[in-house]
């Protein structure tokens, strides 16, 4: 059973629960009631909704969703013993469907015998989707309160069947302060960190969120025995520096996606560069970058600035001249370029009405005026009939028809008053003016 903070913690069986003396520190210092959790408080506080089912004294199933090292194993502990229900645990890394039924079965019998069992399933994503609908029935029946914790989304890692059965609570990445409350738990136990204050804030920044690491690093510092605290530039060279958390095909890596476009599509460029960097520091693949700033080139700028495609191209084309690092830099010139040209979704939104017009209205043919005739019976049936070369036409503009017979003219592409758009825009006004001269 993990803790939480991830450590092994001592079997429930343990009277006190108090940890060995000689027990890592994170399972030394592993809460001993609801309110001891710390970065949680919008859900175990009073009127947070662990809090009213503990108030209450009835659980429902829940899944609990959060990052690496934010409680939610100790959550599942302590909700069992602060509502009287019989604890178990698996973990879906290292079981399978006998353990499964196993455990299905021993809360089956302590049932009969009047005791409820709160079932912890550990990375509950991991299950095939199988195994998931495996739980609806004892869940259904009350056989189980389920608590699941995951990492992932669940809204893509679970059925769609257990979540309608289960409360999905999410829980917050550490901050600063809930990081810097469990480094006090741990000084109260050790002494002093061997950090300047300076230090100290970087070994916070460094755990990213995750209470496991910086208290893993603590214990690091202490069994060093350092004759003297280390600054910010000492501490980096004797730990080993944190990588970031980041999934390339998970939730987090969809989640930094959609905070670069969204801070290019809102023209901050401060934002854009950082959630870029988020991307290529945790080692996200360049071109990958590459690729999302020519789509948003497209759909976020299009003619408003249209420029801002070759940017992207010759950006990506420079990065597969240069490689890392030196390329990086030209991808970082189109975000920022893209971040600061105007915006206009004129040519997304005139793709999107322009294809579903054309689901819509079939295989209707061209009017007759404007198909070849290359041969005499085309033309004796009226291929061509009445077509005007428009470079002969006054002012290079004819102003014929070009939709076909049956269906009425439509404007799918309608361009901004911003940037180059402008300019298209007067030139259309224009157009629509002589078309409606020349009937």
């Amino acid at each position: 059973m993990a803790d939480l903070f991830g450590q092994d913690a001592p079997d429930a069986s343990r009277g006190d629960g108090a940890a060995a003396a000689d027990a890592p520190l994170a399972d030394r210092l592993r809460p001993r009631a609801l309110g001891d959790v710390v970065g949680q408080e919008h859900l175990t506080g009073p009127e947070g909704a662990i809090g009213r089912m503990v108030a209450a004294g009835r659980l429902a199933s829940m899944i609990l969703w959060g990052p690496p090292g934010t409680g939610k194993t100790s959550i599942a502990r302590l909700l069992a013993d602060a509502v009287g229900m019989r604890y178990a645990a698996i973990s879906a890394v290292f079981s399978g469907v006998a353990d499964l039924r196993q455990s299905f079965a021993e809360a089956e019998k302590m049932a009969k015998a009047g005791k409820r069992t709160l079932l912890f399933v550990d990375e509950i994503h991991r299950f095939n989707r199988a195994q998931q609908d495996g739980f609806l029935p004892y869940v259904e029946r009350g056989v189980v309160t389920l608590i699941g914790a995951t990492t992932e989304n669940p809204s893509f890692a679970l059925n769609a069947a257990l979540l309608s059965r289960a409360q999905v609570l999410v829980l917050n990445r550490l901050d600063e302060t809930a990081l810097g409350a469990l480094l006090e738990k741990a000084e109260s136990l050790e002494g002093p960190l061997p950090l300047t204050p300076e230090a100290r804030t970087a070994l916070i920044a460094q755990a990213d969120g995750d209470g496991r690491f910086v208290l893993g690093q603590a214990e690091t510092l202490y069994a060093a025995g350092l004759a003297a605290p280390l600054d910010p530039a000492g501490l980096g060279s004797f730990l080993q520096r944190r990588v970031a958390v980041y999934d390339k095909d998970r939730d987090g890596h969809y989640n930094l996606v959609s905070a670069l476009h969204k801070s290019v599509r809102g023209s901050d460029p401060q934002a854009a560069l950082y959630w870029m960097a988020r991307m290529l520091v945790a080692g996200e693949e360049p071109l990958f970058v590459a690729r999302r700033l020519v789509r948003m080139a497209i759909e976020d700028i299009g003619m408003a600035d249209p420029q801002a495609l070759p940017q992207c191209m010759a950006a990506m084309e420079a990065y597969r001249f240069l490689g890392s690092p030196e390329g990086e830099l030209a991808l970082v010139q189109a975000c920022l370029y893209l971040a600061t040209a105007p915006k206009s979704n004129a040519v997304y939104m005139a793709q999107k009405a322009a294809w579903k017009a054309a689901t819509d209205t079939g295989s209707l043919a061209p009017p007759a005026n404007i198909l070849n005739a290359p041969t005499k019976l085309m033309k004796e049936i009226g291929y061509g009939a009445g077509y005007t070369y428009d470079h002969d036409a006054a002012e290079g503009f004819s102003g014929d028809n070009y939709w076909p017979e049956g269906m009425e003219a439509q404007a799918f592409y309608a361009p901004v008053e911003r940037g180059f758009e402008r300019e298209v825009k007067k030139r259309l006004e224009y157009w629509d003016k002589l078309r409606a001269e020349r009937g």
